[in-house]
Formats: structure tokens, C-alpha cells, sequence
């Protein structure tokens, strides 16, 4: 369900000015999604090292390379959606336009 002011074209300058907020919270979102991808593949595989592996350790079998990058991109789409979605909201709410579209 859509707002008119979310269906409304945005003007230059609510896109001009929503740049630099929208890569500062690009910035805080893959932060998050990174510590939350590090949580998650903790309790997918408890005898896992610090870090996740990654497609050039060959230790590691191929399916759990897969499960691993499939998570992570998961995570980091959610994550993403959600703090560029709370963003625009934010600077809707204080300028009173939707910077996207």
C-alpha cells in the first residue's frame, strides 16, 4: 500500500540532497549486514573458524562455499532493503518528500 507522496515524482533537489544520506546509510547497512552474516554463519557452522569461507580456500568443499555465499547475499539484500527503505521514509518524514523513483 502506497502513500501519494511515496507515488508523487521526487524533486531534483529531495534527490540531490538524499545522496549523501542514502551513501552514508549504503555504508551502515553492508556494516550491519556484515556483523549479521558473521552471527549467523557462527550458529550455521559452530566449528567454523572467525571467518565465513570464501570461494579461493580450498579447505573447504564447494557446497559450503555455496550455503556460505548464498547466505551472505541474503542477508545483505534484507539488510539493505531495509535501512534504504527506513532512509527514504526518515527523509520523507523530514522533508516532506520521497527522494526515490
Amino acid at each position: 500500500m502506497s502513500t501519494s507522496r511515496e507515488t508523487e515524482k521526487p524533486s531534483k533537489t529531495a534527490k540531490i540532497l538524499y545522496r549523501p544520506w542514502g551513501l552514508v546509510a549504503s555504508i551502515l547497512g553492508g556494516l550491519v549486514a556484515s556483523k549479521v552474516f558473521h552471527q549467523v554463519w557462527k550458529r550455521v557452522d559452530p566449528q567454523a573458524s572467525d571467518d565465513p569461507p570464501t570461494a579461493l580456500q580450498s579447505e573447504y568443499r564447494l557446497p559450503k562455499i555455496v550455503l556460505a555465499a548464498l547466505a551472505q547475499g541474503a542477508i545483505y539484500s534484507v539488510v539493505k532493503a531495509l535501512i534504504d527503505r527506513g532512509g527514504a521514509r526518515l527523509f520523507q518524514k523530514w522533508t516532506g518528500e520521497w527522494p526515490g523513483d
